[in-house]
């Protein structure tokens, strides 16, 4: 029953301190099941951040569906999945009105401006780790490779990136 509880946390706390959706909820995400919680290594919670990216939907639900049902099965997933979608739900059914009201708000303009420097440092940060863990994982010369060329292939090919995480994984399937 514990763990239950464990994995609502896991996944609500993000979801209400995760100020601006799913990318801003990884990291506070990865600091509960990784560091918290100890259910998965730096490796195999970059893996599923991989395949959630992958896939369509939502990051944050899809991580929290499958990372509840390796720990609590069926309904270890239903309780991630809704403890990731609650808080999004209750702050929009109980401030809409204020949301409507207050949206062209300076001050509101303000925190916002505040808010998405802490989340590309925690972004960073995550990006900076999973680069180390890839490192002492595959070694210097695929991590460096994989990074590369996936930077070409986004940025200057213009190849959807769910197309450049499913060659990484036939890349890794094969190689490594």
């Amino acid at each position: 029953m514990l763990v239950y509880w464990q994995l609502f946390l896991a996944f609500f706390i993000p979801g209400i301190l995760g100020y601006g959706g799913g990318p801003a909820s990884i990291p506070l995400i990865e600091n509960e099941v990784v560091g918290r919680y100890s259910w998965m290594s730096v490796q195999e919670f970059s893996e599923v951040l991989a395949v959630a990216n992958s896939l369509p939907g939502p990051i944050a639900t899809k991580m929290a569906g499958y990372i509840g049902y390796e720990v609590g099965g069926v309904l270890g997933a239903s309780i991630g999945i809704f403890a990731s979608v609650a808080p999004s739900l209750i702050i929009l059914m109980a401030l809409l009105s204020l949301l409507n009201k207050y949206k062209d708000s300076p001050k509101v303009k303000r925190i916002t401006l505040f808010v998405r420097p802490v989340i590309a440092i925690l972004l960073g940060y995550m990006a900076w780790r999973f680069f180390f863990e890839s490192y002492e994982g595959i070694g210097l010369l695929h991590t460096i490779l994989l990074s590369v060329v996936s930077y070409l292939l986004i940025e200057r090919v213009k190849i959807n990136p769910a197309f450049v995480i499913l060659g990484a994984f036939v890349y890794g399937g094969f190689l490594l």
